[in-house]
């Protein structure tokens, strides 16, 4: 009876090791923690592999290709793709924590001389492991395996855990069977809480990157490789929109002409795959993603054009509304395809686990800052306008409307933007900055953008009495430092925080009586918001008015596609805005059109603003 004993025992290791390895992969879990029924099941999938070793005559594979995990035989244990992996999309990692940071990859099965590929139900081990080293020569801090398979579109997600604070370290997959190997990247965490200002990031400013808005369709992802090569960028920041759910050449984006796309989301299987896969194509001139430590937005296309918690432009849980998807979507399924997609592609967190969407929360580096997230897009948003709805001017200002939510705004809660604020100010954090950082969602322009009459409503100024309530703690509490990072218009705005048209408190040429600062950035490729192609001769028509007319906004640039920095020590911010000459082929030409001051404990821009002269753009000291 002995060995019949042992046979059971090793099955049941066997078994108990390879359903830990597939929880170890978080592509496999819910997005939404109080859904599980959304996640894989990964006991149902455990016991496919089991099955088909098991029923079916085993002559008939090669145990090369299904060879046993770990490489032990056991009768009852789990199998894995013996053939060969690509890594298709190289590495990623991304949310930092200051003891962890996720690793992400995509290994995709490599099919023998005659074709054949495993079985949909037959799973791929990758093994990682993360060091100091360049080449992974030295001490190995942390590793760990994972499976993979078809039900997750072959991506890995990991937490490397057990790491030091404000660290950089280097990181590697690896086929477990075949031992082929991916590049190696290189990451980083972030400073514990505590940490004195002058201290974070070794005594250097810490310097962000600043993206948003990547049209596959608009051009070639340029921005990312400029910021690889020619900054000091130590983390990138994608706002959102990083993937557009339009089909074909995608469609305009015009302030003056915007077109519905074809209804397709991300949510529609027949789409996100071909979509994120070209994503590597348009990189080509940028090996960003395994060097840099990524975090992503999620904004309104990664489900669709100008969502909000009930709908979209295109798509809504009524008849009519799910017509217009090819599928016969409706909004709320397209909405929970694309997250759990997102998710699975992107290296980043599940937040609360009672709390289905939420991603908004704060990341203190140091007492050198707290990246205080807001989720402006997904999570709770009223109305917006959705380009038919030409009334939602008329409730524009409406006290109850929010694009947050009150959860996310309440005052009643250590999560909510108004004790985390307040909080940041007691803790002593120098500077309090709103919207980047792990999907981060405040990617919608703050300040009051008056073109001739016309207000963006899918901006905050579609939301008035919320971006008060907003402005009223800052100035109320006195909390100082805060500057907002947005992205969305597809244009560069740069702006003190003030409440709108108020001269009385605030004096646009001094900048006092400013609450704070806000940089907006323009897109990666999508075009811009003056008008696609728009010259830089015209667009500058555009913005002359725009700063003469808008008493808060100090910078405005609307023809080039690029992004910006911040470089932040505990006396200075500076932001140096960067302008891509052309994104119709892959190359890394591009200026800097634009620098900007703050001190610390100014709540202004420094004057002169910008130094008195651009590159690029319309100062509103040039009017």
């Amino acid at each position: 009876m002995a060995p019949l004993r042992l046979g059971i025992l090793l099955a049941q290791l066997s078994l108990g090791l390879a359903t830990n390895v597939y929880k170890s992969n978080l592509a496999y879990r819910s997005p939404f923690p109080d859904h599980p029924q959304l996640a894989h099941d990964i006991n149902l999938i455990q016991s496919n592999h089991l099955q088909r070793r098991q029923s079916i005559d085993a002559t008939q594979f090669d145990d090369g290709h299904y060879v046993t995990f770990y490489g032990s035989d056991f009768s009852n244990s789990p199998f894995v793709w013996g053939g060969g992996v690509n890594f298709t999309h190289s590495v990623a990692s991304g949310d930092p924590f200051d003891t962890s940071v996720l690793l992400w990859t995509r290994a995709t099965p490599i099919s023998s001389s005659s074709g054949v590929l495993p079985d949909q139900s037959v799973p791929i081990c990758l093994s990682y492991k993360i060091g100091t080293t360049a080449d992974l020569s030295g001490k190995i801090v942390n590793t760990g395996e994972a499976f993979t398979s078809y039900d997750v579109d072959w991506t890995v997600k990991v937490e490397a855990t057990g790491l030091h604070p404000d660290t950089k370290y280097f990181y590697q997959f690896s086929d477990c069977v075949t031992k082929t190997a991916s590049p190696i990247g290189s990451t980083r965490t972030i400073a514990s809480a505590n940490t004195p200002a002058q201290s974070v990031n070794g005594g250097k400013p810490l310097t962000l990157a600043v993206f948003s808005c990547s049209q596959y369709q608009a051009g070639w992802f340029n921005a990312y490789g400029f910021a690889a090569h020619n900054t000091s960028a130590d983390i990138f920041i994608h706002l959102g929109d990083y993937i557009y759910e339009s089909l074909g050449n995608g469609w305009a984006h015009t302030s003056k002409n915007r077109q519905k796309d074809t209804g397709k989301g991300a949510g529609d299987d027949s789409r996100l795959p071909t979509t994120t896969e070209s994503i590597q194509d348009r990189s080509e001139s940028s090996d960003c993603a395994p060097k840099c430590t990524m975090d992503h937005g999620l904004d309104d296309h990664e489900v669709a054009d100008n969502s909000w918690k009930a709908g979209t432009a295109d798509s809504n849980d009524t008849a009519i509304g799910c017509s217009f998807s090819p599928s016969g979507a409706c909004f709320t399924d397209r909405k929970l395809a694309a997250v759990r997609a997102y998710h699975e592609w992107m290296p980043i967190r599940q937040v609360d686990p009672q709390d289905k969407l939420r991603i908004w929360r704060n990341f203190q580096i140091g007492k050198l800052l707290d990246l205080t997230m807001l989720d402006t897009r997904q999570y709770d948003r009223d109305l917006t306008d959705v380009y038919y709805n030409t009334d939602v001017n008329t409730i524009a200002a409406f006290a109850n409307r929010s694009l947050m939510g009150a959860a996310q705004e309440q005052f009643d809660s250590d999560t909510g933007l108004y004790d985390t604020v307040s909080e940041s100010k007691k803790r002593g954090a120098v500077w309090r900055v709103l919207g980047p950082n792990d999907a981060s969602r405040q990617q919608i322009v703050f300040t009051q953008l008056n073109e001739s009459g016309a207000f963006d409503l899918d901006a905050w100024d579609g939301y008035r009495a919320n971006r008060a309530r907003v402005l009223d703690h800052l100035y109320q509490n006195k909390i100082s430092n805060t500057v907002i990072l947005s992205g969305d218009s597809h244009a560069n705005w740069v702006s003190d925080l003030a409440h709108p048209n108020d001269t009385t408190t605030y004096n646009p040429a001094t900048g006092e009586g400013a609450i704070g600062v806000e940089f907006a950035g323009t897109a990666v490729t999508s075009g811009s918001a003056f008008g696609s192609g728009i010259s830089p001769a015209n667009a500058d028509v555009i913005s002359r008015t725009l700063v003469d007319v808008n008493a808060d906004l100090q910078w405005s640039e609307g023809s080039y596609r690029g992004f910006f920095t911040l470089s932040i020590d505990s006396k200075h911010l500076n932001a140096t805005y960067y302008a891509m000459r052309n994104v119709s082929f892959a190359n890394l030409d591009g200026f800097a059109s634009a620098h900007f001051v703050v001190n610390a404990g100014e709540n202004k821009l420094s004057r002169p603003v910008a130094g008195g002269t651009v590159n690029a753009g319309v100062l509103k000291s040039q009017v």
